[in-house]
């Protein structure tokens, strides 16, 4: 047998591709699971933004290869939107490089500045990809607390008093995932004055900014951002998308140039249809993002009759399209809490600890579920 590469002995298969293989074995078994587990929007993007693929896909050259930095449009409305939305100036032809959704940037950015021993600072809890993504590029992950007593946010003195000799990226997302914890502009600041000091490469994974959220911030509002931060952003959750994989990052020109230099080798550019899609859906208007907020706002106030059936208690006020709960004192572990419900219940959701090890004590519920299931799963306590 031909022996794997060393770099796959750092890192697991993803938790949720193992799980849910249990999840639709007990599904094929006959067990009615509700999943709440996964953060997939079940919902479907506008009418304006299919109609705009479907007639993308009858156009002279739809099918052949595109530009590595897509279509020139593209970016202009990534521009025009992070400039309505954020008052972010941004140069569509050097400063934003479309993505084929914003995970994969995460291994881009990775392999454009890591060298291998190099340190990356790593929120703990966050998204698991971060530090999977840090492994395999051979560089070192340094994690960092988050914790409910200071809001799910970096403790920036704790910070300094790491060692921070080998640090070359710092990971953040706000609105935060897993958590639905805000950032204020003051604390961007303080974070990117933190990268400035140490010379840092700042990247904020921002594709939650506008769910369930009346303050949406992007890194790149705090004054001269761009010269330490990048940021990720995503169509997936904000126009349900997740499926097209359309994304961007964003920075100086520099720093996006290094991006594009990876993506360029790893891909042969986006699908012409996904693109006209993406800047439909970009020109969108406010009553989009109301309809959105209006739906997940119905989802979570029944969402939160079921965490409080489990005796779990939240943030009321946390953004995205999660709750992050916390389990009474005393009670079992998160991973033996989620197992309880799945073969007690037939409720799938997600332990705390598959974002980090600050995630022990919590559990996350999914809003990407309808009303009626949601229903379903409480009149399962009755």
């Amino acid at each position: 047998m031909i022996r794997t590469a060393q770099r796959l002995e750092t890192v697991q298969e993803y938790y949720f591709s193992k799980k849910l293989r249990e999840v639709r074995g007990l599904m094929v078994a006959g067990k009615p699971i509700i999943n709440m587990g996964i953060g997939s929007p079940d919902l479907a993007p506008s009418p304006a933004v299919i109609a705009s693929m479907q007639n993308a896909i009858l156009e002279p050259g739809a099918h052949q290869y595109q530009s590595y930095q897509g279509l020139p449009a593209l970016r202009s409305a990534f521009a025009s939107f992070y400039r309505s939305k954020f008052n972010v100036a941004l140069e569509a032809d050097s400063e934003i490089l479309p993505l084929m959704g914003s995970k994969e940037g995460i291994m881009h950015i990775s392999m454009a500045f890591l060298n291998t021993g190099d340190a990356v600072l790593i929120p703990d809890p966050g998204y698991p990809t971060y530090t999977s993504v840090t492994k395999l590029v051979g560089a070192i992950p340094l994690m960092y607390d988050l914790t409910e007593e200071n809001d799910w946010l970096p403790n920036m003195d704790a910070l300094e008093q790491m060692d921070l000799s080998k640090v070359k990226l710092m990971w953040i997302s706000y609105p935060n995932m897993p958590t639905g914890a805000r950032i204020s502009m003051e604390k961007m600041e303080v974070i990117v004055a933190f990268a400035k000091k140490h010379n840092i490469l700042l990247v904020n994974d921002n594709p939650y900014s506008f769910v369930l959220n009346d303050t949406p911030t992007s890194i790149l509002q705090v004054t001269g951002a761009k010269a330490v931060a990048l940021e990720l952003n995503s169509l997936s959750k904000t126009f349900n998308m997740a499926g097209w994989r359309v994304g961007m990052v964003s920075g100086n020109a520099e720093h996006i140039n290094a991006v594009l230099k990876i993506k360029s080798n790893m891909d042969s550019g986006m699908f012409y249809g996904v693109q006209q899609g993406a800047i439909t859906a970009l020109q969108s208007g406010e009553a989009w993002f109301q309809e959105l907020d209006r739906t997940y706002g119905k989802r979570r106030a029944l969402m939160f009759q079921l965490v409080d059936l489990i005796g779990a208690t939240y943030d009321p006020n946390a953004a995205g399209m999660f709750i992050w709960a916390k389990l009474p004192v005393g009670s079992k572990s998160s991973e033996e809490c989620i197992d309880e419900l799945l073969h007690e219940k037939n409720i799938f959701i997600a332990p705390g600890t598959i974002f980090g090890s600050n995630g022990e004590g919590y559990i996350r519920f999914s809003l990407c579920v309808t009303e009626e299931k949601i229903k379903e799963a409480i009149s399962r306590f009755d």
